[in-house]
Formats: C-alpha cells, structure tokens, sequence
C-alpha cells in the first residue's frame, strides 16, 4: 500500500437534514447484526425479499465466525489476554463485542444520534437538537474537574506518582461491566420512536497522525484507535469524528494498518465508554479493605472502610492500562465530550514518545520566545529604514541574550550588532 494512512472528514456544508441515503443504509446495517431498523422506505418494499436474503446469509456467515475479529481488535484483544491472563482472570478474560454497529463512512453517527422524524431528543445524560449547520448535543455536564479523574493500571510502563494505580484485576472486573451495560444504555436515540428500539454497541475506527509527512525525510505515519460505545452516547462518536475523521470499516485488508508498516507507526489504541461503572462498589471489584491496603491504596483510596462506598467516590473517571508493546486501553465513565478528545490526544503522544522523533504537544500550551530575522535587519539598518526606538530596544536586549549565550562565531557578529543598535538607541 504505497499511499500515506487517511481518515476521510465529513464535508465542511454537512447539514442537520436527515439524508434518506443514509436513513436507508442504517437499516441495512442494523438488519445485518440482527437489530430492528425502521419502517421499510415504501419505494424499497419491493426489494425486501431480496434484501433479508442477503441479510440473512450475512448473519449465518457472522454466526460462524462468531468469535473472529477485525485485526485492529484482535490486537487490542490479545493485549488484554496477555495482562490479564497473569492476573488471575484467565478463565474469563473479557472479550471485546464481535459484533457492533460499525460507522464505516463519515455523517453516520450524526443521523444515528437523532430519530429521523424529530428535531430534539432527549436522555437522562444527553439532549440533542437538530439546528442549520448539523446537530447540537448538549451533555448532561459539559464542564469536568481532572482531580482524582485519572487512573491507571499498576502494569507495563510505570503508573506516576500524581496519577491513581489500579489493581489489573480490577480492570479485568470494570472492563467486564462496561461490555454489558444496561439496556437503556444501549439504546439507539435513532430508532428511539420505533415500536422495538435497536440496541447495540456502536463502534468507530480512527488513524490518527502521530507523525507528519516531511518530503525527502519520513512519509505520514498514523496509529490506529478504536471506540466502542453503548448506542445511546454515539453523540460521542459524532463528536470524535468531526474532529479526527473517520477510518473506514476495519474488516476491510484496505484498512488494516499492519499492512501498510510505512505509514503505521506500530500503536493500537482503544476507548470504550461506560457511564454506568460509577455505580460499582470497591468491595465489588475486588479492592482490599483499609487494614489490608498498601499506604499508596490508601492514598488513592483503592481500598474501603464501609461495604457500600463507591468506586472513586462515585464520580466520573478513565482507567488506562498500556505497555510498551504500543497498545493502550481506556475505560471512561462519562460522555463528556472532553474526555473522549483528550484520551485521543493522549494516545497520540503515547504513540510519539515509543516511535521517537516526533512529540504532540498535549498540555494545552508553550515556552514562547520572540524570534527577530537579524539578517534583514542589518540590511534595513543599511538603508536606514529602522526608527522604532521601541523596537531597537528590544532588539538590543535579544541581541545581547544571543551573544552572551553563544561562544561562536555568530555570537562575535550578534556582539557587535547589539553594540550597533546601543548606538542607534542611547
């Protein structure tokens, strides 16, 4: 494959109308992994017959190879097998969902976050409002503190000292509960005014570009990120693909990195989101009591002294475990939009730290320093152009910084610059 990883982004005019294409294809798909779609379109009840024909064939073929995965997940599946096989879970290993409603062209999970027929639905965490320039998801919470917020599995590289270490067990145990969630959770808001809901997981593929394409020096290099989330947050994968595109089908050979080395930078990442591990109890999961805890348990209050106290007191948080082997796994118990975005962006700098030679720049700001084109400025001082005086001045202080830190050559003639413009501003 010689051309560089691309994720295709929805067009710049994506409208809030609902596309009948689209209406239709999301039918197909949700009949294909056996879910109930909406009323038959009555131009297509004629080919109906067909259709379920090929559907039906389809989900035998699914049936048969029900325990096989696209090979982004199998490498995401055979991560969590290795950690938590050692673990003691090794006679129940969570297995991510075989089957899922997979987003394989971009503008689906936008129609799926609405019913057709409605311009507002609303959730007990979501509402969303159909408006001219697409659809307006507002969360339940849109503002998020990041204290006690991240957690991470005490394996592979080490958990740092301001950050909350979790048991691998204990990962194994919420992991488990966010692949079966409730119900409710699972939801579609799309066939929400269906007499039979669809419920299923919806799962997104993305190629995030860790390393840019520099001509003559390295082609494009991009990991590969998957999300699972119960069908009532797909708002959330509307969101992430307007941001980081979308990835295409990843059954497809065309879309398995691992075929393409060039531009894989070897990186698997996986996010999977579920509101409802919140609920769970420490005793639950398997955490020590106080008297048997470590006093780093106790700092991070990974241990309890009351049956009933919530893990992490009962408020939102993301649980990752990672190694250096390059896959990197996220819990999250919340949809707030942020923290889907910014467990990308940590992944992506999880990606540039292994691959080396490249950083992401994840904190939200820089070191700035002033920068000034010396070269041209002797030639205007030549002409006699420059007058500033408050320009000189700062010039004069550059130019001093730049000779007293550089014992070369170019520090002589920044010297001697600097003792030109002293003369031009005293």
């Amino acid at each position: 494959m010689g051309q560089p990883a691309t994720t295709t982004n929805l067009a710049a005019d994506y409208s809030g109308a609902t596309d009948p294409q689209f209406t239709a294809y999301l039918n197909l798909k949700l009949r294909e992994i056996g879910q109930p779609g909406l009323s038959a379109q009555p131009d297509a009840s004629g080919l109906a017959p067909l259709v379920d024909h090929f559907l039906a064939l389809s989900r035998e073929k699914d049936r048969a190879l029900a325990r096989h995965l696209c090979p982004v997940d199998q490498r995401i599946q055979n991560f969590l097998y290795d950690h938590l096989d050692a673990s003691g879970e090794a006679d129940d290993v969570p297995r991510l969902p075989e089957t899922t409603l997979v987003l394989d062209r971009p503008g689906l999970a936008r129609v799926l976050s609405l019913p057709p027929a409605a311009d507002e639905y609303r959730s007990d965490i979501l509402s969303s409002h159909r408006v001219r320039q697409g659809v307006l998801h507002n969360p339940r919470s849109d503002r998020r503190t990041t204290q006690g917020i991240f957690h991470i599995v005490d394996v592979g590289l080490p958990v740092p000292d301001d950050k909350k270490a979790v048991p691998p067990e204990v990962f194994g145990r919420l992991l488990r509960r966010a692949l079966n969630p409730p119900a409710d959770l699972l939801r579609l808001p799309f066939t929400a005014q269906a007499a039979q809901p669809a419920e299923c997981f919806v799962s997104l593929h993305l190629r995030p570009v860790v390393c840019p394409e520099v001509p003559g020096f390295t082609p494009q290099r991009a990991m590969e990120t998957r999300f699972f989330v119960p069908g009532a947050l797909v708002a959330n994968l509307d969101f992430i693909e307007r941001i980081f595109g979308n990835a295409g089908d990843p059954h497809l050979p065309e879309n398995d990195a691992a075929l393409d080395p060039e531009h894989w930078t070897g990186h698997t990442g996986c996010v999977i989101l579920a509101t409802h591990l919140t609920t769970l109890t420490k005793r639950e999961l398997g955490l020590p009591k106080w008297d048997d805890a470590s006093p780093r348990q106790r700092r991070d209050g990974m241990c309890w002294q009351q049956p009933d106290e919530r893990y992490n007191d009962g408020v939102a948080f993301k649980l990752t475990m990672r190694d250096t082997s390059g896959v990197i796994a996220t819990l999250i118990a919340d949809n707030y939009f942020g923290y889907c975005k910014k467990d990308v962006k940590a992944q992506i700098s999880f990606a540039a730290n292994l691959l080396g030679q490249c950083e992401e720049e994840h904190a939200g700001g820089a070191i700035v320093f002033p920068s000034y084109d010396l070269g041209e400025l002797r030639e205007r001082f030549r002409e006699g152009v420059v007058h500033d005086r408050e320009v000189l001045a700062e010039l004069k202080i550059f130019a001093e910084i730049v000779a007293r830190e550089n014992d070369c050559a170019a520090g002589v003639l920044f010297l001697a610059l600097a003792e030109k413009i002293r003369r031009e501003t005293d």
